[in-house]
């Protein structure tokens, strides 16, 4: 059974709720949780990212959680790395591996694999960096907008590391990333995928939790620990990690680049963003079963579908 046994995709916006749904699954069903979110990889980052205390990691283990360094960048490639031969071992043991996070990319990057991009050139990275502090990130989607009008259409003017990868990749090589990934070779998965979304249809109550998330992390000390972070580490805004939402906009407000009060406002904003890019993503996600709340009843019917897994929840008396 073990190599037939499927994958379950969880995803869904920030603070919908799927890390609950993914722990309620874990009462019931012979799950291991692999966690897909670029944040959560790095350690002493945990106020920011929401990440699970330790009681809560030690009753319900994540994989792919406190693995680098903040100061260690982390890709989709090394996630695609990481995961393919976890997700075998999980198998191996006839228990079935359960992805759940918002990292979109990290979900496509697993499903389809990734083009061969042209490798990061330092220079032309810090020429669309200068760019953008004199002239705005706006500005930066606008020039790629000249040159890559489907790249441009995907990423939002106002998400820094993509719109610097996509004009950085055009620069390096004249050619855009949307001829790469035209180039690009799917990679079938050796294993069957159930796809479930949390996508909450009121985008006002999930507008309104985003908010309460933020200022509750900060009430909790997230400030100090970018402070502690950025004494602990070698830290630059260029890393995936600072770039993070929520982490750049503290980092910003450490640097008094931006107000106490404007770095709220940002920092609010940002999350928010993140939460319509992610409905973005899952609205053209093929055979997607979509949740209006984390209901754990109504996802164990949608795993029911499923000839194997029903066979593994009518073992586990479900």
């Amino acid at each position: 059974m073990a190599a037939l046994t499927p994958a379950i995709f969880l995803m869904g916006p920030t603070a919908s709720g799927k890390t609950a749904l993914a722990m309620q699954l874990a009462d019931r069903l012979p799950v291991e949780i692999i966690s897909v979110d670029s944040a959560l990889v790095y350690r002493d980052m945990n106020i920011g990212t929401a990440k699970p205390d330790q009681e809560t990691l030690a009753r319900y283990p994540h994989h792919l959680v406190d693995i680098r360094d903040p100061d260690q960048p982390y890709s989709a490639a090394d996630f695609r790395a990481d995961v393919l031969p976890l997700i075998t071992d999980i198998q191996s043991r006839n228990r079935i591996p359960l992805l759940v996070g918002g990292t979109m990319l990290y979900f496509r990057a697993l499903r389809e694999g990734l083009a061969e991009l042209p490798a990061a050139d330092p220079e032309i990275r810090a020429r669309i960096a200068g760019f953008a502090q004199a002239e705005g990130w706006p500005a930066v989607h606008a020039r790629l907008q000249a040159v890559d009008p489907a790249s441009a259409q995907r990423i939002h003017p106002n998400d820094p590391q993509r719109l610097q990868r996509a004009l950085e990749i055009f620069e390096v090589s004249g050619k855009t990333m949307t001829e790469w990934h035209q180039q690009q070779v799917v990679s079938q998965l050796p294993f069957d995928v159930v796809d479930i979304a949390v996508m909450p249809p009121d985008r006002t109550h999930l507008h309104a939790l985003i908010a309460q998330r933020f200022k509750q992390m900060l009430t909790a000390g997230f400030v100090e620990e970018v402070q502690s972070l950025r004494q602990k580490y070698q830290l630059h805004p260029d890393l995936p990690s600072v770039k993070s939402v929520g982490y750049r906009q503290v980092w910003q407000f450490l640097e008094n680049a931006v107000s106490y009060d404007e770095m709220v406002f940002q920092g609010i904003v940002a999350t928010r963003q993140l939460a319509k890019r992610q409905y973005t993503w899952l609205r053209s996600w093929q055979n997607l079963h979509r949740l209006d709340s984390p209901d754990v009843a109504q996802t164990l019917k949608i795993l029911q579908s499923n000839i194997i897994l029903a066979k593994v929840l009518q073992a586990a008396g479900i």
